[in-house]
């Protein structure tokens, strides 16, 4: 099953034109963990959110799709 949080920051990557590993490592993961779970292949807890919204600079609510994704 796809994660609706995982594609939301598959998108802002996108958007703005980041390398996934780059994000991943500010936000303090080893580059595998991360694409695994962009990829799903593991959970994002309630922490990783936080720690990936942090380095993304958008509230935690636009991973969840709560709020407008304003990336630019």
């Amino acid at each position: 099953m796809k994660s609706i949080i995982a594609e939301n920051v598959k998108q802002i990557l996108k958007a703005r034109g980041l390398k996934q590993g780059a994000v991943g490592k500010l936000a303090g993961y080893d580059i595998k963990v991360f694409n695994n779970m962009l990829n799903s292949r593991k959970v994002i807890t309630d922490i990783d959110v936080l720690k990936i919204s942090k380095v993304l600079e958008v509230s935690p609510n636009v991973l969840f799709g709560i709020e407008d994704k304003k990336v630019v």
